[in-house]
């Protein structure tokens, strides 16, 4: 397939994308944003036991009947118990027992009177009014009953989620595996940040700008540097990570150039899915499959590799992790500048969009990064546009 449009070509990637079955097994602390595996059920009460709301004192209540302030009810304080405590013993009617707020309730008691409205005299606990079998008085189980569903198989786990199983005592929890993820540029002219430049060579930005965006969103790629302008030595390269990673993704190779390499690796590696997407910046990118493993290759140029790993690469993730969250938001707003350039065809231009309204910078080459970097959206401009002045209305996605 050639020429094909966004939406086509996301319909064409999904197809032969699969949700990932591997399981694995994470530290409650590791699983913030996972996607839970399997349904977590309470295994015991929560609390596990009856507790007090508050600092006070505990005891049989019908002891207190016709209590007044002229004629208190009298205890003798046998004891006191702090949360983490557990006093064993039951409370011999009578007798009453200090406890601070969270500790357990013992046997023989079945009230708790708050410790601002009571006094002690000659060590004996003097009660001024009534109290009822039950009041102040927390049940075991009242936030969450053994056998109860506390998070449902597929669910992305949040912080509030982690706290609940947390409380039931999951140390561990079984999450669905992340995708398996590598990323590689092609091209002769790269060199990494950190080497000399020489001359005629640029440094490598799109293997970092991917895999920054890429462990934004929770995953944990192969970063695995740059791959010569030759198709045998990557073709090899690349059909060596078959079976270990579900998808690659390349940055540069993808036009019709001497150098663009990538239509001779997949013809040696595997079956192309399609070339050319009929948007603005990024058209030239090739999809293929080698094996089970997804290829997605992008334009080299810096901002069109971006803003096509946002349009395309996004919707496979999603459907890879299970994760809704990976998804870009369609908005909605009003240009606060003006675009004065035609869109002959379909084109994404960068913006910051905030309370309904898109800013876009000065600069929207392909080839620059910079003025990207303070933008969170991407305007959608239909084929056959002409320029927009301030104020029209457009469509985007927030990314």
């Amino acid at each position: 397939m050639q020429d094909i449009s966004l939406e086509q070509a996301i319909e064409v990637l999904l197809e032969h994308t699969k949700k990932i079955e591997r399981t694995e097994e994470v530290p409650i602390l590791e699983a913030l944003g996972r996607v839970l595996a399997e349904d977590a059920v309470a295994s015991f009460d929560n609390p596990p036991f009856d507790r007090s709301p508050l600092d006070g004192y505990t005891f049989a209540s019908g002891r207190t009947k016709g209590a007044t302030k002229e004629n208190p009810a009298s205890f003798a304080i046998i004891g006191e118990e702090c949360a983490g405590d557990f006093f064993a013993e039951a409370v011999p009617a009578g007798s009453a027992l200090r406890l601070m707020t969270g500790a357990a309730i013992p046997r023989g008691c079945d009230c708790v009177v708050r410790q601002e409205d009571v006094t002690i005299e000659n060590g004996r606990l003097l009660v001024p009014y009534e109290l009822h079998h039950h009041e102040n008085y927390c049940f075991a189980g009242e936030d969450v009953k053994k056998g109860t569903l506390l998070v449902k198989k597929g669910t992305e786990l949040t912080a509030a989620h982690l706290g609940v199983l947390a409380s039931l005592g999951f140390g561990k929890v079984k999450v669905l595996a992340r995708p398996r993820i590598a990323i590689a540029s092609t091209g002769d002219e790269l060199v990494l940040p950190g080497e000399p430049l020489q001359p005629g060579k640029i440094y490598n930005s799109n293997l970092y700008v991917l895999a920054g965006r890429l462990q934004e969103m929770g995953f944990r790629p192969e970063v695995l540097g740059i791959l010569p302008d030759d198709v045998n030595e990557a073709a090899a390269f690349i059909d060596s990570w078959r079976g270990k990673v579900d998808l690659f993704l390349t940055t540069g190779g993808v036009s019709v150039g001497k150098k663009d390499i990538m239509h001779g690796v997949v013809k040696k590696i595997g079956t192309r899915l399609f070339w050319r997407v009929c948007i603005k910046p990024g058209a030239p990118v090739i999809a293929y499959t080698a094996g089970d493993m997804l290829g997605i290759a992008l334009s080299g140029n810096p901002f069109a590799s971006y803003a096509t790993f946002e349009l395309l690469v996004r919707q496979v993730l999603s459907k890879f992790s299970g994760r809704t969250d990976v998804c870009y938001t369609p908005v909605e707003g009003y240009l606060a500048d003006k675009f004065p350039k035609p869109s002959y065809g379909r084109r994404f231009i960068r913006a910051h969009y905030a309370d309904g309204v898109f800013k876009i910078p000065s600069q929207h080459d392909s080839g620059s990064l910079f003025s990207a970097a303070g933008c969170n959206a991407l305007i959608d401009i239909p084929a056959g546009t002409g320029p927009l002045p301030a104020g029209s209305r457009v469509k985007g996605v927030l990314l």
